[in-house]
């Protein structure tokens, strides 16, 4: 049984990754209905919480259905992450987890995120000021290190473990790397053969199929997958990883009108959760993956992706029920 603290998370957890304009409410609970086990909320800045901004509070916002969930932060001050750790725990999530691991560049130049991995010791003087400031678990996500030359994380992970977090998450790139080339897990699993590491080791990076799934648990020992990209319009993933860990047999794809009804709950949830501009503003990332597939879909999915009406795009995906009715996804 994988255990954060005291939380069960049952025998090979799957995660669903922590992404700015993603990982919200609305898109949470899809992946929760198709067997995520736990959830990440999009990553919020301290300075922006402390500060009382509307879009930091808001991605406070948890639910019960959700659960177990865990709230991240990032930020480089200390005294602004004790601050935004005592707002998170009133949020009353399970989890408090550090993003050491973003590599956007406006994150990065203000020494957060992925920054943080050019001062080590300073990522260890601060983790352990939020774990001693909070009552939640603490979890870290982060990379292999900045560039080639500093991939200092195995010994980062028995640091930040000596310091009290519960978990780690490491994503298999470095900071230069952005999202490029291919993940690196050779190190993530060096971490799991290290006999002073107790706590979970997450591994996260490339993870698009089951079989990909199967293959980097074996692998490397890690204690569960955590998964972001490959959700994105997409929250089918967990399910099929988790038929495919369980049975070894390939779930089949989900047929177009579950694809449908996905996509309508998705945007009619977005635009009550955030509003209708940024509801349908963020949700035209997930088009592409929900209808994959379909034969001569570009101009439709184009119109999905630039059209500001409401009314006009649950019209259109109307309209795809319609059209492809009957269309068989291969397996």
């Amino acid at each position: 049984m994988v255990k954060i603290g005291d939380i069960e998370l049952g025998e090979f957890p799957l995660l669903l990754a922590p992404m700015e304009d993603v990982s919200d409410p609305p898109f949470r609970a899809l992946c929760k209905a198709n067997g995520c086990d736990m959830m990440y909320t999009e990553f919020i800045s301290v300075e922006g919480l402390i500060r009382d901004a509307y879009k930091s509070v808001q991605k406070l916002d948890i639910y019960d259905e959700e659960r177990p969930i865990g709230i991240q932060i990032f930020g480089s001050n200390i005294d602004s992450m004790r601050q935004a750790a005592e707002l998170v725990e009133e949020a009353k999530p399970e989890v408090l987890d550090i993003n050491f691991g973003c590599p956007v560049k406006k994150v990065v130049c203000k020494m957060s995120g992925a920054g943080i991995l050019q001062d080590i010791p300073r990522m260890v003087k601060l983790t352990e000021a939020i774990v001693k400031s909070t009552n939640l678990p603490v979890t870290v996500k982060t990379r292999l290190g900045w560039d080639d030359k500093t991939k200092y994380i195995e010994d980062v992970a028995e640091r930040l473990q000596d310091v009290g977090i519960k978990a780690l998450s490491i994503h298999g790139r470095t900071r230069k790397q952005m999202y490029k080339g291919e993940a690196d897990w050779s190190l993530i699993g060096k971490i799991k053969e290290n006999p002073r590491v107790h706590i979970p080791i997450f591994g996260n990076g490339d993870i698009n199929s089951p079989e990909k799934a199967k293959l980097y648990k074996e692998r490397y020992g890690v204690d569960g997958i955590m998964i972001g990209r490959a959700s994105i319009g997409y929250p089918w993933i967990f399910r099929e990883i988790r038929h495919f860990l369980e049975t070894g047999e390939k779930l089949d794809k989900p047929a177009l009108g579950e694809r449908v009804d996905a996509a309508v709950q998705h945007l009619k949830h977005s635009i009550e959760w955030k509003n209708e501009r940024l509801g349908i503003l963020e949700m035209r990332r997930h088009y592409a993956n929900y209808f994959r597939g379909l034969p001569d879909i570009k101009p439709i999915r184009s119109k999905l992706v630039t059209e500001d009406n409401p009314e006009a795009i649950f019209e259109t995906l109307e309209m795809i029920r319609k059209r492809y009715e009957g269309f068989a996804y291969a397996s």
